[in-house]
């Protein structure tokens, strides 16, 4: 192998839309004592510490930047989980994500430009 395939094969590598992904978390806790709704709230600052964006209020969002990185995620919600009450994780690529399509106030909004990938790392 030449200097310059050396150079190449260690310079930066290319993040793909498809290998890159966003984890959607969503959850339905109960909230009927004051001890639940304790849990319901602690869980939501859990996920808000480690990264994630709420989107609706049991719906948040994070990017990561390849699987190894999606389940340490996983891992680190598994920590935080109330003792009761259902949660879901979805990953999905980068590709995927720009084509969501949002309705709010009954009017389609535009499409979210996906995070430029200089700014995340």
């Amino acid at each position: 192998m030449t200097a310059f395939h050396k150079k190449a094969a260690s310079g930066p590598r290319h993040l793909s839309g498809y290998q890159i992904m966003w984890m959607l978390v969503t959850f339905d806790l109960p909230v009927e004592t004051k001890q639940q709704r304790a849990a319901a709230t602690g869980f939501r600052q859990h996920l808000l510490d480690i990264g994630f964006e709420m989107s609706q209020l049991s719906n948040y969002l994070r990017f990561c930047n390849g699987k190894e990185q999606f389940e340490s995620y996983v891992r680190q919600i598994e920590k935080g989980l109330p003792e009761w009450g259902d949660v879901y994780i979805f990953q999905f690529t980068d590709r995927q994500y720009e084509n969501i399509i949002r309705f709010s106030d009954q009017a389609r909004r535009k499409r979210r430009k996906n995070p430029d990938q200089l700014a995340l790392f």
